[in-house]
């Protein structure tokens, strides 16, 4: 089966969901643009937007509306190539609202599962939970004679386990999306040993057409996004409690976003971090990949602290951020939560006495946001750490200690061959979690 055929009936299981939805809008453009090429003006397009919440759904469609304006605008002269023939198209708005009624009408919202039996492709972007994705694709593959192919969206189940769980032949394989999907350029390719060459072929070309960058990882649980995330996060976790011996935890906390955020450079502190992704699924992730962890435990008492608790993080359905470690109004963090307490406790209470603690900065930091884009920050980080290295302050050298268990993180990756090299993980950091430079480095290699 070629690519356009195999394109041509596809579900997407979760397609309310922020991952489901970027999925969804990528899928029915790329659709979009080759039903409308003239070798295929004959063939029906049809893509299955499946999912539980019926108010998700439509709040899906009106997102697809909006997200397909913006491309189409970006994209009008090749649309009036491709309605060339059509008289009564003139001005570019109303070739932008033709495109626009053209996607849209391959999309087929559902709450049945149902409508993925005549589907050759289907994608999954349901909750990170084993058990649920086992029993959508045993379903799916009952009902479907068509022997589709499953891309999983999973960033942490072995491909191998859902493979031999829902008895799927190598039909199914690890294609990971970075949130938000429409923006990351960065998709993790998870294969396994029974994936077929045509499969693989059709990932990477559909990855290509989608302009993504693909970096391989090996079956391994975590892989490598949050194979290095979870440790990070976790040792940033440990970090704060240790501190805590010297400073009240919310005040810890504190510290090590800082630092994790201005000293390393970071776009955010590894507690905003967390909470970005939710505490809940951080904590899930964990227990994930540990039966699948020889003599390691990922597993923190705080993050199961917080659960009980209630306090989750994670974002609202406008993409606004809830609080967890940290408190959030208007996009600008304010308080941080004691679980002693059970409350926040205001920055301006403390933060002043913890930036004292920390130090400063070294004289030739720039921010991450002034860095990102630099064609110079091999030579300026080499500098700063260099710098840094040097400093006796507390927060320089918290973040020489961080930063050498991060780039320790990354290389035993390497060694246990969830990541092929060195550059595959610096690459899905750089990627994935937009940061300035890779973990594995020589910035700190001395203190």
């Amino acid at each position: 089966m070629e690519y356009t055929e195999r394109l041509q009936n596809v579900s997407v299981l979760g397609a309310a969901g922020k991952m489901g939805s970027g999925i969804l809008l990528l899928t029915a453009v790329e659709m979009a643009d080759l039903s409308l090429l003239p070798e295929n003006k004959d063939k029906n397009f049809v893509l299955n937007a499946i999912d539980l919440s019926d108010s998700g759904l439509a709040g899906l469609m009106r997102y697809l509306r909006v997200q397909v304006r913006k491309i189409a605008e970006k994209k009008t002269v090749w649309l009036r190539k491709i309605y060339a023939e059509r008289a009564d198209l003139i001005e570019n708005g109303e070739i932008i609202d033709e495109y626009i009624f053209h996607v849209l009408n391959i999309v087929r919202p559902s709450q049945q599962i149902e409508a993925a039996r005549s589907s050759h492709l289907v994608f999954e972007a349901v909750s990170e939970n084993p058990k649920l994705k086992k029993m959508l694709f045993e379903r799916i593959n009952k009902d479907n004679e068509l022997k589709p192919w499953f891309f999983t969206n999973t960033s942490s189940i072995p491909i191998a386990q859902i493979n031999a769980d829902a008895s799927l032949e190598g039909r199914v394989l690890g294609f990971h999306f970075y949130n938000p999907p429409a923006v990351q350029k960065l998709v993790e390719l998870i294969s396994i040993k029974e994936n077929s060459e045509e499969m693989l072929a059709f990932a990477l070309d559909y990855a290509k057409r989608l302009r993504k960058i693909v970096v391989h990882s090996n079956d391994i649980a975590g892989f490598i996004g949050n194979g290095h995330f979870m440790r990070d996060a976790l040792f940033g976790i440990q970090m704060a409690e240790k501190l805590s011996a010297e400073m009240p935890l919310h005040e810890a906390i504190y510290a090590v976003n800082k630092m994790s955020q201005d000293f390393l450079v970071r776009p955010m502190g590894i507690f905003q971090l967390i909470d970005y992704v939710g505490i809940d699924v951080v904590q899930y992730i964990m227990q994930v990949m540990n039966p699948h962890l020889e003599n390691e435990d990922l597993h923190s008492s705080l993050l199961d602290q917080l659960m009980t608790l209630g306090v989750k993080g994670g974002q609202n359905p406008d993409g606004s951020q809830k609080d967890g470690f940290l408190r959030y109004e208007k996009g600008r963090l304010n308080a941080v939560y004691c679980p002693n307490s059970k409350g926040y406790i205001s920055m301006d209470t403390f933060s002043a006495k913890t930036d004292d603690f920390l130090g400063e900065l070294p004289q030739n930091y720039i921010p991450w946001k002034g860095i990102i884009r630099s064609k110079n920050r091999d030579a300026h980080f080499a500098s700063y750490f260099g710098e840094m290295s040097k400093s006796k302050n507390k927060g320089a050298l918290l973040a020489m200690e961080y930063g050498k268990n991060s780039a320790n993180i990354g290389e035993k990756l390497v060694a246990a061959q969830v990541a092929k090299s060195i550059e595959d993980v610096n690459t899905v950091m750089l990627t994935g979690f937009f940061h300035a430079y890779g973990p594995i480095n020589n910035y700190f290699s001395a203190s």
